[in-house]
């Protein structure tokens, strides 16, 4: 019995170690081709034979399953292989700064609101719930159509849900629901991208070279940029289309003209990118801005400029999380946008923040050809 044992344990510890030999063909051939497609093989590792399993690209992350067999005593270990990733949690349609939310008549806002300013505006309409947070703030001239939580709410403002407001605070709003009136102020919350965040992206873009002066993507052109540093302005002519295929950071400002596209290149998967500026950022008329194509990719345009505009998208451009560190943000007539987070926002007329489950939970990576490591190795 105890030399069966015996024998039973050289031969599982063999099929361990032919169980590791699938992982690291597996990975010798991801290093060579990270965006290679799913591939079930068999590896022949002397007498044993380890059945390998590379799964697809979900989240940045692939997981490899291998199993070793030798006299058919098997052994399977899994292995989860991810692209260098930074995750960013969007949990409102808009996050706003102390320079508060201005909505124009007509423009709306699917998905929740959270405001350390003022709410006001001309007959906008939020879907959702909204938050306003510190004392002296109000929200007046909107519909809420969830419930609301201020310091303050003004008529004309209407609530159709339950108002919650602070002692010393002012109720004249329009309530559907209940109403109720909590002691303590409403306290602010910090934007989802720290500035050491932001400095990371810039040296990645660094890393991957610098470009010196003004970069112009002429009328109808197609040009691919990325990972990489602009010393200049970045100007995406009328009807041109730019391919992201790297975190780029713009030192001066950025102009997507009439027409122009900005989009992931599709390598990126599920994951998301960025494109950030110190200066500020101009979208024109009918511009398009999309992630790789897949679900779950987002295209994040930021700015670091303080400017009152340091982003202006103008009318009919689509698509994009805009970002503003420290700047507003200004969406004219008819734009549609799946999320905004700046220090003062400001939707005109028929403009569309229209929330996404999915940016809960985003991945964002420097590059779809950026390093990928193991982050797990483990016996099933």
């Amino acid at each position: 019995y105890s030399q069966k044992t015996a024998t039973d344990s050289v031969k599982s510890t063999q099929s361990y170690y032919t169980a590791e030999a699938g992982v690291e063909d597996a990975l010798i051939r991801l290093r060579n081709n990270p965006q290679m497609s799913s591939l079930s093989y068999v590896l022949n590792v002397s007498s044993a034979i380890a059945s390998v399993n590379i799964m697809g690209i979900v989240g940045g992350s692939r997981v490899i399953v291998s199993e070793g067999n030798y006299t058919n005593i098997k052994r399977k270990i899994q292995t989860v292989y991810s692209i260098d990733s930074t995750g960013v949690s969007f949990n409102y349609g808009a996050q706003v700064g102390e320079g508060g939310l201005t909505m124009k008549n007509g423009s709306r806002v699917v998905g929740n609101v959270f405001s350390d300013g003022n709410i006001s505006g001309g007959s906008g309409t939020i879907d959702n719930n909204v938050i306003v947070a510190r004392n002296g703030n109000s929200i007046k001239d909107v519909t809420v159509k969830g419930d609301a939580l201020a310091y303050s709410c003004l008529s004309p403002a209407t609530v159709k849900g339950n108002l919650t407001y602070v002692t010393g605070g002012t109720n004249t709003c329009t309530v559907l629901g209940s109403t109720s009136i909590q002691p303590n102020e409403i306290a602010s919350q910090p934007f989802p991208i720290s500035q050491s965040q932001i400095n990371d992206w810039k040296a990645a873009a660094t890393n991957g070279g610098v470009i010196t002066g003004n970069v112009v993507i002429g009328n109808g052109a197609t040009r691919s940029i990325g990972p990489a540093k602009i010393t200049g302005d970045l100007v995406v002519s009328n009807n041109a289309t730019l391919i992201v295929t790297g975190t780029f950071y713009v030192v001066g400002n950025i102009l997507f003209d009439n027409n122009s596209t900005v989009k992931l290149d599709s390598s990126y998967g599920t994951l998301s990118g960025i494109v950030l500026s110190d200066g500020n950022i101009t979208v024109k008329n009918n511009s398009i801005l999309l992630g790789s194509g897949q679900a779950g990719s987002y295209l994040l345009i930021l700015s670091t400029s303080s400017s009152g505009t340091a982003i202006l998208v103008d009318n009919n451009a689509t698509g994009a999380i805009f970002y503003t560190s420290a700047g507003g943000i200004e969406l004219s007539n008819n734009i549609s946008a799946v999320e905004i987070t700046g220090y003062k926002v400001k939707l005109d007329n028929n403009a569309l923040v229209q929330y996404e489950s999915g940016l809960a939970n985003l991945f964002f990576s420097s590059g779809p050809s950026g390093g990928w490591k193991v982050v797990s190795w483990e016996e099933k």
